[in-house]
């Protein structure tokens, strides 16, 4: 059911308890309207942390919507949703705090919530950014093998930019290892696929690698 049709239904429910007495709807429809506002949550929050990257700044109420959705969806028992927005929650505390202990745990719980609802994309962000963490924390054979994975996940769902920047990733990671040639590789690959779907905020990030090889 869509949004439309879950206001509607709310409506419908809530002349039927004024006009005719009938209060029996209104439960199911709060259900209803905690989904649109769990998905409204994570949508704005989603802009608010796309003006933030932007802008290289941090909005806390960024946070509090990500948080909001992540509890409604599971009071509302969505497995799927509630993953996702833990997501966000756990990159809101990596990227924006630089906190890494505290983004870990929510995103492994946002990796087994996805994997049980058998969401490969969010699956694949969950491991891109434990891979992350991984590589700060030097421990480089377990990024690899998150980035990898996460990687398969993408070309499976077709997610070919998200590829692309992942193979900067792996690319990081390798040349840290001393597999200088395979950064080279994958760095020609991450351009090649960044390029061909017009990824070009990741056209820069191989740039950028590149120089740094």
């Amino acid at each position: 059911m869509g949004t439309e049709d879950r206001i509607e239904r709310a409506r419908q429910a809530c002349h039927q308890a004024v006009f005719a007495g009938d209060v029996d709807a209104l439960d199911g429809v709060e259900r209803d309207l905690d989904a649109v506002e769990a998905d409204l949550a994570v949508a704005r929050g989603r802009v608010m942390q796309a003006r933030a990257r932007e802008r290289r700044t941090e909005n806390p109420a960024e946070l509090a919507s990500f948080e909001r959705a992540a509890e409604l969806y599971q009071r509302l028992g969505d497995v799927r949703g509630e993953g996702e927005a833990l997501f966000w929650v756990g990159t809101y505390h990596q990227m924006s705090r630089q906190d890494d202990g505290t983004a870990v745990p929510v995103l492994e719980r946002s990796h087994a919530l996805a994997v049980r609802a058998g969401d490969k994309l969010t699956m694949s962000y969950a491991l891109r950014h434990l891979g992350y963490a991984d590589h700060t924390a030097g421990r480089l054979d377990a990024a690899r093998e998150r980035l990898e994975e996460s990687t398969r996940l993408r070309r499976e769902i077709g997610l070919l930019p998200g590829v692309a920047a992942n193979l900067v990733g792996l690319a990081y990671v390798a040349a840290a290892q001393g597999r200088r040639d395979d950064a080279v590789t994958l760095l020609e690959e991450a351009g090649a696929i960044a390029g061909a779907s017009g990824a070009h905020a990741v056209v820069r990030q191989v740039e950028e690698a590149g120089a740094h090889l």
